[in-house]
């Protein structure tokens, strides 16, 4: 009598090449689910069934690890899992055996290996880091650009711009200021032509008001 409840097959390869000869010197750990879907088939094609799906589930999974780049084998193992089941049940199907899934679980690297890798993902983690560095200096750059042509168009608006800086150093630290007379008087100046600005726009808002 054979048994045609779904049973599982592990299997095991070690020291294999990727496709980007990548060595995989350890375990690639994989299950295989089967059964028997014809009993007269698989004990009269072959003399040992179970050790034949075994050793097919095997081979195939080399031809599968070797056939793949090491990045697809780690992030993409659901496409990895369909394909495998798919070669071995091709090769099983004759002998009155379907495949019903097959699933990686386990793929482990060398040390040296995992720190490169590792080596590898810290290098783009700074490299993106230096890239959004350069984009900020660049854009306050332009910044900074687009300022001085204003305030070189505008002598006085620099003025203010002087004025209020002093004024930002020193209202909370109460310090005097030493500044060469005639940056003493530009400033003034600007503070009398601010003053002005501001006493003319408060005289247009009375008129409307009235």
């Amino acid at each position: 009598m054979v048994d045609q409840r779904i049973r599982t097959v592990p299997v095991h390869t070690r020291q294999t090449l990727t496709r980007d000869t990548t060595p995989v010197d350890v375990d690639v750990d994989a299950v295989v689910f089967w059964m028997v879907h014809d009993p007269l088939r698989a004990i009269t094609e072959l003399d040992d069934y179970k050790g034949s799906v075994s050793m097919v589930a095997l081979t195939t999974l080399r031809e599968v690890v070797s056939s793949s780049d090491l990045a697809v084998l780690l992030e993409d193992r659901r496409r990895i899992d369909d394909e495998l089941r798919d070669l071995i049940e091709v090769k099983t199907r004759e002998w009155g055996v379907t495949v019903q899934a097959v699933e990686i679980r386990d793929v482990q690297l060398p040390d040296n290996l995992q720190d490169a890798m590792s080596r590898q993902a810290q290098a783009e983690r700074e490299r993106a880091a230096r890239v959004t560095l350069a984009s900020a200096e660049r854009q306050v750059a332009v910044e900074l650009a687009a300022a001085a042509k204003t305030y070189e168009a505008s002598p006085i608006a620099l003025q203010i711009l002087q004025i209020n800086r002093v004024f930002e150093m020193n209202k909370n630290r109460g310090t005097t200021i030493l500044m060469p007379t005639t940056m003493a008087d530009a400033m003034g100046n600007a503070t009398a032509f601010a003053a002005a600005v501001q006493a003319a726009a408060q005289t247009d808002r009375d008129t409307t008001a009235e």
